[in-house]
């Protein structure tokens, strides 16, 4: 297993951890985790990469080892397109010159493909794993939102927690069967820690479990990604059950057409995995990246 080093970095009051492998001389890949995820995740494709490569990913706030806004009053308030602003001034950071290679795990993704058509000089490629976008919404749905969100605000989300990592990585073979116990017991060794009981407690802010007050909309988003320049390389699971919860009623291949705002985009299509592909194959993750990245 290669291992990973640990840098903190202090973007826009946060402080931000952010994980690196490999040598600061090469090519360099950012990598951007998913919603309740951590950047450890992308071990396994790290260790699974043949050439080489530096890989920088962070701990998106309220993630990981990263910090909580707002921490003293229990938990933050968390607005999408602050991770845009955060990859911004880690890029700044790390690439302040020349574009750059983006992979993103679903949430992640989105924040990359976002990203790119808002910075497109800042971009060469994108690689999206299982990034679907939401559901388009409707205007109608709005009081309901708000209604919604207030009252969440009064009674705020919380997390359980866990008996012991052996637990934690039970909790993670239960989501995803096909994750390996080995892989789980590495991955909840660095999603979780011990509480004041001995108990363990996830890394994440509960308050990421709070849905926003805004619509999702599609037409804004697909206008940023009409804008951007570089290659994307979508990547999902063969009958990804994402893809399916977040489409609902409305048939695939119509959920999908909006992706043709993409002025450049191509999709892989991977058998054998669920929504965390990049567990359950690392291998063909990795070589994808690299053919697509070189």
């Amino acid at each position: 297993m290669n291992a990973s080093e640990s840098d903190f970095v202090t973007v826009r009051g946060i402080r931000l951890h952010v994980r690196r492998w490999g040598s600061a001389g090469a090519p360099t890949l950012f990598m951007l985790h998913g919603w309740m995820d951590i950047s450890a995740s992308f071990q396994f494709v790290v260790d699974a990469l043949g050439g080489d490569w530096q890989v920088i990913a962070p701990d998106a706030r309220g993630f990981g080892l990263s910090d909580w806004p707002a921490a003293e009053r229990g938990g933050g308030s968390y607005w999408f397109h602050d991770y845009l602003a955060d990859l911004d001034a880690l890029l700044d950071h790390y690439a302040p010159a020349g574009p750059v290679n983006l992979v993103g795990h679903s949430m992640g993704a989105n924040v990359a493909c976002l990203y790119a058509g808002a910075r497109p000089e800042r971009v060469r490629r994108v690689v999206d794993l299982e990034g679907f976008g939401l559901a388009p919404a409707k205007a109608s749905q709005m009081p309901c939102r708000l209604g919604a969100w207030l009252d969440e605000l009064r009674e705020p989300p919380t997390l359980r927690s866990y008996a012991s990592v052996e637990e934690v990585a039970a909790r993670l073979i239960k989501t995803n069967p096909r994750l390996a116990p080995e892989r789980a017991r590495f991955l909840a060794q660095h999603w979780s820690k011990p509480d004041a009981d001995g108990r363990c407690v996830l890394l994440a802010d509960p308050a990421h479990k709070q849905r926003g007050p805004l619509l999702y909309r599609l037409d804004e988003v697909m206008a940023v990604w009409a804008n951007v320049r570089a290659k994307v390389l979508h990547v999902e699971a063969a009958g990804s059950p994402t893809l399916a919860m977040l489409a609902g009623d409305i048939p695939l291949d119509e959920y999908k057409a909006r992706f043709r705002a993409f002025p450049d985009w191509r999709e892989q299509v991977i058998v054998g995995a669920g929504h965390m592909v990049h567990h359950d194959r690392p291998e063909q993750i990795a070589a994808l990246i690299e053919g697509f990245c070189a």
